[in-house]
């Protein structure tokens, strides 16, 4: 008797902004929203950390190849600095490895904040995904390994204090772009104050078009009860796309760049004015309200680099 194959999962194609919960990782909470929606295939829009809550974009089906552009775009965090006491992942769950007795005040705190806002240079955490002679860095550090860390290019387009938790912590806003650590933000923050600290607590409140209004807990999914409802939650897969140009295709032309053809911008322009769109620029076709295609406005033509199957 031959084995029966898995069972895959419905063609479910769309956004979920996924309010996720404290203590689980990101790949498992993908995975029990999947469930919830017996969906085929699922990616997120860049992981938070499992101590971490907040806005988790999960890409359903062909959002998938838009997710990029959600894992590009800027993200905004709230966050709690813990001083006093560096640890080993630079977060509440790591071990201590350094103590000071140095608690800064409230105005030392706003005077240090400008230094950090703009491009900045930045060292990762040991604990993170990068890689160092091809293993990741956690890796090594999980084999008490120092992995060499180079310094790099961020940008911090805000940082603002909140308020003065109590002596030992203080909580703060960001706005950032692609790459940011948090943890190495609220490590780098404590030194330039002479003491040492770490991030005690971390929300994401935005990434890219999507926001913590527009989210939903897994709590609240599940007691939804049937599977119509939770996909009643999904948002449209072009919803990633808000800083893309859209173009409105004719079915002729849709047809074409579905089968990977280029088609003439000159007919395009007739419907849609592309002046001000750059010779190289990525632009979003639609046809009859649904996303066709990603593609490139070049040489005179629209030309299709990753076809949308919806």
């Amino acid at each position: 008797m031959g084995r029966s194959r898995r069972r895959k999962g419905r063609p479910v194609h769309g956004w979920l902004v996924l309010d996720k919960p404290a203590g689980i990782t990101s790949a498992k909470a993908a995975g029990a929203a999947k469930r919830l929606l017996d969906a085929a295939k699922v990616g997120h829009g860049g992981t938070l950390d499992p101590m971490a809550t907040g806005v988790l974009p999960l890409a359903f089906g062909e959002a998938t190849k838009t997710a990029a552009y959600v894992m590009d775009g800027s993200k905004a965090y709230t966050f709690t600095v813990a001083w006093g006491e560096a640890r080993s992942t630079e977060d509440a769950e790591g071990d201590v490895t350094a103590a000071s007795p140095v608690r800064p005040k409230e105005g030392a705190i706003r005077g240090a904040i400008p230094a950090f806002i703009g491009d900045i240079r930045q060292v990762p955490p040991a604990f993170s995904a990068i890689k160092v002679g091809g293993r990741r860095a956690y890796e090594l550090a999980r084999a008490d390994e120092t992995p060499e860390l180079r310094p790099r290019s961020v940008h911090i387009e805000r940082l603002e204090l909140v308020r003065m938790v109590d002596r030992d912590h203080a909580e703060f806003e960001v706005s950032c772009g692609k790459g940011t650590y948090i943890r190495s933000l609220a490590r780098d923050l404590a030194q330039s104050l002479g003491t040492v600290g770490h991030l005690s607590g971390l929300r994401r409140t935005r990434a890219g078009p999507f926001s913590e209004k527009d989210a939903i807990s897994l709590d609240k999914l599940e007691a939804l009860g049937h599977i119509a409802a939770a996909e009643a939650e999904l948002r449209p897969v072009e919803d990633a796309l808000d800083d893309i140009p859209a173009l409105v295709l004719t079915e002729d032309e849709a047809r074409r760049l579905r089968r990977g053809q280029p088609v003439s911008a000159l007919q395009v322009a007739r419907r849609t004015p592309l002046s001000e769109i750059d010779q190289g620029a990525v632009v979003c076709a639609m046809a009859e309200g649904k996303p066709v295609a990603l593609a490139t406005f070049a040489g005179g033509e629209i030309r299709p680099f990753r076809v949308l199957n919806l």
